[in-house]
C-alpha cells in the first residue's frame, strides 16, 4: 500500500495545526469572546474552537436558532433518507473498538450476488433511491470487482449509490465512479495519530496517513459527494470535532465542485471489550452539531441509527440534512433472518415508512431519491 504522499492533500495541511495547545485555548474562551463569534457572519477556524468550548455551553439555545435558520437558508425543509446495506464482514485490520475486529470470533459472510439483488429489492420497495454499501477491509474477500459487479446490480434499484469501503487508490475510484458509485463515505476514526496507532493494531487501516487523504484521492477521480467523520469517543470531544471541521473545511475549498458532508457517529455496544472511551454526552453531541452549522453554513449533516429515536427526532430541526432509516448493521440484514454479528447496535429501529411520517409531521419534506446517475453499465 502507498505510504508516500506525491499531491497536495489533507495530510499537508492538517500540520498546520499539529502545534496548537488545543487543551489550552479550548479551556481560554470567555462569553464575550462566544458572543462575538455568534454575530459574526463568516466564523474562523478559532470562531469554530470557541464554539465547542466550555464557554459556549450557556449559549446553546441563542446557536441552535442561528443554526436552524442557517439550514433553512441553505437547505430549505428538507432531510434525505438514505439506508446501509452491508455486503460482506470479513475484515483483516485489529481496530480494538469494531465488531469486525479480525480477532473477534465470528462466523464471517460475504453475500452472493443473488442475496445482493435480494438486498435490493427489498429495500428498494420502501421507496429509498439512495443506498450506502459497506464491507469490511479484505480485498481478498471483497476485491474492486466484486465491489463493481454489486453496484452493476445495485444500479438497477437505485439512482444513488455510495460505499464505505477500505480505501483505495485513484483509479480505482475512477472505475466505480464509471460503473455508477457517485459518494464516498470515509471516516477518519481519530484524527489524534497516536490514539489511532494505538486502536488500529494492525491491517492496512493502520496506515494513517493513507486513510487520511482518500477524500482527495475519490475527489480528484470525480466524486460527486463526500462524508467525513470522527468515531466520536475515542479522543476528546473538542479535539475531533476541530479536525473533523477543518478537514471538511479543506475539501470544500480544494474541491467546490464536490458535495461535501460530515457525519457525527458514537462509539456504540460491539463485540469485544475496548473501553478506553472518552464520554460524549447528549449536549456534547448537540453542541459539535450546532458549531459545525455555523462554521461551515453549506456543510450537509449526516445522523445515523447510533442514536436513539428520541436524540434523532430533537435534533432534526436543528441541522440535521441526512438520517438514516431501516437500518441494519448486520450482513444480509434487510431479508435474511439467520442471527450473525452486526458491526455494532444500532438505537434506531423505525422503519422508512416511520421516519417519513416523522419528517412531515415536523414540517420536512423527506427526500427519498435527490440524484440521477447518468452512467453507462
Amino acid at each position: 500500500m502507498p505510504t508516500i504522499i506525491d499531491k497536495k492533500s489533507f495530510v499537508d495541511e492538517i500540520t498546520r495545526y499539529r502545534d496548537m495547545d488545543l487543551d489550552n485555548l479550548i479551556n481560554g474562551f470567555t462569553p464575550i469572546d462566544i458572543e462575538r463569534v455568534l454575530s459574526k457572519k463568516n466564523l474562523s477556524e478559532i470562531d469554530y474552537l470557541a464554539l465547542l468550548s466550555p464557554a459556549a455551553e450557556p449559549h446553546l439555545e441563542k446557536t441552535a436558532r442561528s443554526a436552524k435558520k442557517i439550514t433553512v437558508q441553505n437547505f430549505g425543509n428538507v432531510v434525505s433518507l438514505y439506508t446501509p446495506l452491508y455486503l460482506s464482514d470479513f475484515c483483516i485490520n485489529q481496530c480494538l473498538y469494531c465488531g469486525f475486529n479480525v480477532s473477534n470470533s465470528l462466523i464471517r459472510k460475504k453475500l452472493t450476488l443473488d442475496e445482493v439483488e435480494r438486498e435490493a429489492q427489498s429495500i428498494a420497495e420502501t421507496g429509498l433511491k439512495h443506498i450506502l454499501i459497506l464491507t469490511g477491509e479484505s480485498r481478498k474477500h471483497s476485491p474492486v470487482s466484486y465491489i463493481k459487479d454489486c453496484v452493476t446490480i445495485l444500479h438497477k434499484y437505485f439512482t444513488s449509490i455510495s460505499i464505505e469501503i477500505y480505501p483505495l487508490d485513484e483509479d480505482e475510484y475512477t472505475e466505480l465512479i464509471a460503473a455508477g458509485v457517485d459518494g464516498v463515505t470515509i471516516y477518519q476514526e481519530v484524527y489524534n495519530p497516536e490514539i489511532y496507532s494505538r486502536v488500529h493494531i494492525s491491517g492496512p487501516k493502520s496506515n494513517y496517513n493513507y486513510r487520511l487523504e482518500t477524500p482527495d484521492r475519490a475527489s480528484r477521480a470525480g466524486i460527486r459527494t463526500i462524508n467525513i467523520g470522527a468515531l466520536l469517543g475515542l479522543d476528546k470531544f473538542y479535539s475531533e470535532a476541530f479536525f473533523t471541521g477543518i478537514h471538511a473545511a479543506y475539501l470544500q475549498k480544494t474541491y467546490p465542485e464536490i458535495e461535501v458532508s460530515i457525519s457525527i457517529p458514537r462509539l456504540q455496544p460491539h463485540l469485544g471489550d475496548f473501553t478506553e472511551i472518552y464520554s460524549i454526552d447528549d449536549k456534547k453531541l448537540v453542541q459539535y452539531m450546532l458549531a459545525i452549522r455555523l462554521f461551515l453554513p453549506r456543510v450537509g449533516i449526516a445522523l445515523s441509527t447510533r442514536e436513539s429515536a428520541v436524540l434523532r427526532d430533537n435534533l432534526i430541526n436543528l441541522g440535521v440534512t441526512k438520517i438514516s432509516a431501516g437500518s441494519t448493521t448486520v450482513v444480509g440484514g434487510h431479508t435474511s433472518e439467520e442471527k450473525r454479528t452486526a458491526q455494532f447496535e444500532i438505537s434506531d429501529n423505525r422503519s422508512v415508512t416511520q421516519m417519513k411520517k416523522l419528517l412531515l409531521k415536523k414540517g420536512y419534506q423527506p427526500v427519498l431519491k435527490d440524484w440521477q446517475t447518468v452512467c453507462e453499465i
